[in-house]
Order: C-alpha cells, then sequence, then structure tokens
C-alpha cells in the first residue's frame, strides 16, 4: 500500500499546478519525429461534404520543430504544402507552397487566424503549443467522452502573437491527453476541437480522429489519421523551402 503513496501524491501535486499537467501532457507525447497521412471531410453549414487527404511529417517536438503538410488529393489541391517551424519563444513561422502558381509565400501573422486552404484549422492551429507561450489557471474538473478530465484555462504570453484571447483545455487524468479545446475571441467561442479514438502508439497515447468545429462558419473538419508512427529516421533537409518546392 505505501508503495501507491507517491503515485497518489504525484498525482495529486500535479493537479494543484495547471503548467505542470501541460508539462505533463507534453511529456508523455514527445518523440523525435511524426509522420501520418490524413483522410479529411469538411463539411459546411449546408452538409455538403467535401473529401481532402494529406500527409504530415514531423521532427523535433514542442517548441522546437519543423513540420511539413502536403495535400495528396484531390486534384486540384494535391501538391499544395505548408512548412512550420515552431519556436520556444514565439510564434512559429510558416511558408505556403502552390504549384500551380510555382511560387512560396510566408504566411504574415495578421492571416494566421484565415482557414487553411479549404479546411476548417486556421494557419495557427496547426502550429504546436509550447508550454513557455501560455499561462495557465486551473478551472476545476469535468468528464468529457466519459472520461475524467482538468479543465483549464491558457492566455497568450505577451511575447505570443494568437487569435485567441484566451482557450478552455480538457485533459484526461487516466493518460494525460487532451480531449477539447476551444479557442476564444474576448467572449465569442471561435473553434472548438474534439480528440477521439486514442490509441497507444510506441508508448504515445494518440487521437486517431480530430474533428475541428468553426462556431462563426457552422463548418466541421474531421481527420482521421492513417499509417501512423513515431521516432523514424527522417533527414532535416527535408524541411526547408527548397525541399517544399521540389515535393520531398
Amino acid at each position: 500500500m505505501n508503495r501507491l503513496l507517491p503515485i497518489l501524491w504525484t498525482a495529486a501535486a500535479l493537479a494543484q499546478n495547471p503548467r505542470q499537467i501541460i508539462e505533463e501532457a507534453q511529456r508523455r507525447q514527445r518523440s523525435i519525429s511524426q509522420t501520418y497521412e490524413g483522410t479529411l471531410q469538411v463539411i459546411d453549414g449546408k452538409n455538403r461534404i467535401a473529401e481532402k487527404r494529406w500527409r504530415y511529417d514531423r521532427i523535433g517536438s514542442f517548441g522546437d520543430s519543423k513540420a511539413v503538410l502536403r495535400f495528396t488529393a484531390p486534384a486540384e489541391v494535391k501538391g499544395v504544402a505548408l512548412l512550420v517551424y515552431n519556436h520556444k519563444d514565439r510564434s512559429s513561422d510558416q511558408w505556403m507552397w502552390t504549384p500551380a502558381l510555382q511560387r512560396d509565400r510566408r504566411i504574415a501573422l495578421q492571416d494566421r487566424s484565415t482557414r487553411f486552404f479549404g479546411t476548417d484549422f486556421s494557419f495557427e492551429d496547426l502550429e504546436e503549443r509550447d508550454v513557455d507561450q501560455f499561462e495557465y489557471k486551473l478551472l476545476g474538473e469535468d468528464a468529457i467522452d466519459g472520461h475524467a478530465c482538468w479543465k483549464l484555462e491558457s492566455k497568450p504570453v505577451k511575447t505570443k502573437s494568437s487569435q485567441y484571447t484566451h482557450s478552455y483545455f480538457w485533459v484526461r487524468k487516466d493518460i494525460y491527453a487532451f480531449v477539447q479545446v476551444e479557442g476564444f475571441k474576448t467572449e465569442r467561442l471561435a473553434r472548438r476541437i474534439h480528440y477521439r479514438n486514442y490509441q497507444n502508439i510506441k508508448n504515445i497515447w494518440t487521437a486517431r480522429t480530430f474533428e475541428v468545429h468553426d462556431l462563426s462558419r457552422n463548418s466541421r473538419t474531421i481527420l482521421k489519421l492513417e499509417k501512423l508512427d513515431y521516432n523514424i529516421p527522417m533527414r532535416d533537409d527535408d524541411f526547408t523551402l527548397q525541399a517544399l518546392r521540389r515535393g520531398s
């Protein structure tokens, strides 16, 4: 029985410290690389459905990572790609490559709130949230999808540029994984992201389904992850503007 006391004490301590809850969630998600193929259903306010596919590759983790997201279907968006450099002390750098125009463009900070190429993800939603770029407050406890969760509030620090004035997070107590995130613009709920179908992949609990709801448009994007893997060899040279242009 005494062997359980350190575990119970640690859980109790984390429950009182919202920053430590987020740090533990990020620690459990840490990997040197990640890859998956995503299928997306974009459902507009009239329930019309458009289907897309993309491939995602990332090297590094949380505040010190690089990622490439590239559409593979349908034909009219195939090859469109986004390169993201995440930083610990500021917002990410992002560039989008459009094959039809044969040019790349840097995504300005004031444009990060816009939709990413017909999905309900904004450009900001596609960057990683490092714990140091936000201040946290524990709001209490709640249940999402039958799972006991901590509910937290986050606000960006002064050096972090964000469309969201504040966000609410629900973190599962059993596996320290995000179940839901709500982003607000002042008092208006702008976007809700719901994570479900968690699986343990190489000791990393990972949501296989994301549902993004844009409240202003009443549209949704459902992303399902396929061929998901972690900690596989990747080359840093594949996360450059030159690689983005040549379709690596």
